[in-house]
């Protein structure tokens, strides 16, 4: 199974998006399930309740982090994994990705954490 689909089936099964994302990596991230629920709870319908940036993307770039910063600045890991969410789902923002303010949605949840979860994993690659 891709992990972007992996992430999308642990959303249907009561994470949020952004613990989906973080659960999908957990064996890499060598972090017990509960942890990783607890660091993505606050993500949930974006950071901010939908002002903010999709917890989907917060997910991917903690992964990205935790995985191949090895203490070094991830500012241009970050920026590209940023550049082609946004290239992919439209938006960065969890309040303009779901329309909330125009009537029209750029990306669904399950898309921007099966997108999300395929960055990450491409980055890792």
């Amino acid at each position: 199974m891709e992990r972007g689909d992996r992430a999308v089936e642990l959303k249907h099964n009561g994470h949020n998006c952004c613990q989906a994302v973080l659960a999908a990596f957990q064996e890499e991230l060598a972090l017990e399930p509960e942890l990783l629920r607890q660091l993505g709870a606050p993500f949930g319908t974006g950071l901010g309740c939908m002002e903010g940036t999709c917890g989907a993307l917060v997910a991917a770039a903690l992964i990205l982090g935790r995985l191949k910063s090895e203490g070094k600045p991830m500012h241009p890991v970050s920026k590209e994994l940023v550049r082609r969410f946004r290239e992919a789902a439209g938006d960065t923002v969890c309040r303009r990705l779901k329309g909330i303010d125009t009537g029209e949605m750029l990306c669904s949840c399950d898309d921007c954490v099966r997108i999300a979860a395929d960055l990450a994993g491409e980055f890792l690659a």
